[in-house]
């Protein structure tokens, strides 16, 4: 099915309110670090639901329809332990918090403040390799959605020349995210982001709403995952011992990656300098958890809905017209990617498909400005000005090398994207291209934050360690793409070997230990910008639950409020598994949960896109005030001086 005309009104009209956007904000950006970080004026749910969405992008979507396509309902079973995790993560501010006190604008600066210069150059080189490598797979991805999504043809005429339509796609997504970031770098971005990302959770609803409403019943559902081979199960999570890939390591590796890789990953570090203070940076992880409430209903209930397409003898017709084009595909990985959007334009009304076009498009700018930003960032701040010797370039100078140093990573991702040969899961490219700078970084992250006798050498060992792993991962799966070690499982080789190289060499130093104080501007070298008057009073009790001096009665309130539904979906998880190593539960039982757990999502997404969206409009109203009554200081742009 190709697109109408209203499909079209509808990805143009949401298009041109993020053109709005553009408009209404880039003339706050007046310094470097409005470019780099938003003058550090963001609220809470601003920061959440703009970084939310940042995150997610078009190939995120293609990577979890993908993914879940293949898991069913066991990766949403099994997030129900990482939803503990990721609670306790947000909640006491780990990493984050402790970053944003240093009010270093880059990752790499703090390296500089923590350890040296020189390892600031080689940690921002490795990052950035890493990141733009990582990055290079988005444009082929996205515009082969696109292109197969809308029925684009292969070729477009142009009088006598023939044009291919796949780099074209590819050029003008690219360009749309280069205008955003260009215009006022982290300030659009942000504002930009928010919208797109208040638009993609509504969608999200409505979408999954029109396909169990319309579209498929439970009966269905459920007949069609139940016909799963008996130990690749799709409904008991107990039952997946023959589910490759996706399965119980895949998720204890990505559990432990949640704690040790905290920050790691810069590809929307723009975000961690981007809060008004730490405790606003704090707070907005932890409205973080609640943000992603609209996305995972979306993630976890299309894909069992495209298995039930492509699997119930009552869309025969629709599968078999899908599994046709399917077959005109080249490459395992290619069709993987694909079988998901070629079912949804099938099964989706005209409308809705334009609203679906909308949801990606929004997705896939807000990723690919963001990551434009953030690994053209990262090579002016943390290798180029480094290498100057840390002299500074005046403010025109400055922000011209951050633009063509943007421009540069969106002509190497777009040649990367036409030349590499993607023979991997989406999710397994993004763990072991990651991991070349997450595998050692996040010791050293960790261990400069929190240790005062983490030296600089142990943080040589432990990031060329993890590097190294993920390098060697990265040519096994290029030469032989069977390799019997996954992407997932050398990051966690990786996060291993560098937390032990890292904890040996520190503990075999014999340095004077780090003033943590003076980096994180605490004590004499407070500063009084940064500090948030709360209720002050915290009892014992209070601070068992992570509450500090800097919480207000609402704060108080959002943590116990993410306390109970954090813990109650984790009651339930031990109480399922206690029974379940018991007992044979049927698959019909477990048909009953997920019904019940899906029908409370929806409810529990709907409250959230409206909490955050009043609260992201007052944010945003609060951030433009503050850049049009700011003083800028010149020094403020990432450089160590002295």
């Amino acid at each position: 099915m190709t697109l109408s005309r209203l499909d079209w009104l509808i990805v143009l009209g949401v298009f041109g309110s993020l053109l709005f956007g553009v408009y209404r904000s880039n003339r706050l950006t007046r310094s470097v670090a409005d470019f780099l970080a938003a003058g550090r004026s963001a609220g809470r749910y601003l920061v959440g639901v703009a970084s939310g969405v940042a995150a997610l992008g078009a190939i995120t979507i293609v990577g979890n329809l993908e993914m879940n396509y293949v898991a069913g309902f066991s990766m949403a079973w099994w997030g129900l332990t990482t939803s503990v995790v990721v609670m306790l993560i947000s909640l006491s501010g780990w990493v984050i918090y402790r970053f944003r006190q240093t009010r270093c604008l880059t990752l790499a600066e703090f390296f500089e403040r923590r350890y040296s210069r020189r390892f600031r150059v080689f940690a921002g080189m490795v990052c950035f390799v890493s990141g733009i490598v990582n990055f290079g797979i988005f444009p082929a991805v996205t515009a082969r959605f696109f292109i197969h999504y809308c029925g684009f043809p292969e070729t477009l005429a142009l009088g006598p020349v023939a044009l291919p339509v796949y780099p074209l796609v590819m050029i003008t997504l690219l360009s749309a995210a280069l205008l955003f970031v260009f215009s006022g770098g982290q300030v659009t971005v942000l504002v930009t982001d928010f919208l797109q990302g208040t638009f993609v959770n509504l969608a999200f609803l409505v979408i999954c709403g029109w396909l169990l409403l319309a579209v498929v019943r439970w009966d269905q559902i459920f007949a069609a995952l139940g016909a799963a081979p008996p130990d690749a199960s799709l409904i008991n999570p107990y039952k997946t011992s023959q589910v490759e890939d996706f399965n119980f390591w895949y998720f204890l590796i990505g559990v432990l990656g949640l704690i040790y890789g905290k920050m790691s990953w810069q590809g929307t570090q723009a975000y961690n300098s981007s809060a008004s203070s730490a405790h606003e940076a704090k707070m907005g992880e932890t409205i973080g958890m609640w943000k992603l409430a609209p996305q995972n209903l979306f993630l976890v209930f299309v894909p069992i809905v495209i298995y039930t397409v492509l699997h119930h003898p009552d869309f025969a017709a629709i599968a078999g017209g899908v599994e046709a084009e399917l077959a005109r595909i080249d490459g395992d990985a290619l069709r993987s990617q694909l079988r998901a959007p070629l079912v949804l334009a099938q099964i989706l009304p005209h409308g809705m498909l334009g609203l679906f076009a909308a949801v990606m498009l929004a997705a896939a700018i807000s990723t690919d400005d963001t990551y434009l930003h953030s690994w053209g960032s990262i090579f002016v701040q943390d290798v180029l000005l480094p290498l100057r010797g840390g002299k500074p370039l005046d403010q025109v100078q400055h922000l011209r090398a951050l633009r063509f140093a943007i421009l540069g990573v969106a002509v190497f991702i777009f040649l990367f994207s036409l030349l590499f040969q993607q023979n991997q899961y989406i999710f397994l490219f993004f763990a072991i291209t990651g991991a070349i700078f997450a595998g050692g970084s996040g010791a050293v992250i960790i261990g400069g934050l929190y240790w005062r006798r983490g030296t600089t050498a142990a943080a040589w060992a432990a990031m060329i360690t993890g590097a190294g792993l993920s390098v060697g991962g990265i040519v096994a799966h290029q030469l032989d793409p069977d390799f019997p070690i996954n992407g997932q499982e050398f990051w966690g080789l990786g996060m291993a070997a560098s937390v032990l190289v890292y904890a040996v060499v520190s503990a075999a130093g014999r340095g004077r230990p780090f003033d943590l104080d003076r980096l994180l501007h605490r004590g004499r070298w407070a500063i009084a910008d940064d500090q948030v008057a709360g209720d002050r009073v915290v009892s014992r009790l209070q601070r068992l639950f992570l509450f500090t001096p800097e919480f207000t009665r609402r704060d108080k309130v959002l943590y116990a409020l993410t306390y109970l539904w954090t813990g109650f979906w984790f009651v339930l998880f031990v109480v399922g598994t206690v029974y379940n190593l018991g007992h044979d539960v049927s698959d019909a039982s477990w048909a009953r949960f997920w019904r019940w757990y899906l029908l409370a999502q929806f409810v529990a997404a709907g409250a959230v896109w409206v909490w955050f969206t009043a609260g992201g409009v007052r944010d945003l109203r609060r951030m433009f005030t503050r850049l049009e009554a700011a003083a800028r200081d010149s020094s403020d742009d990432g450089i160590v001086r002295g």
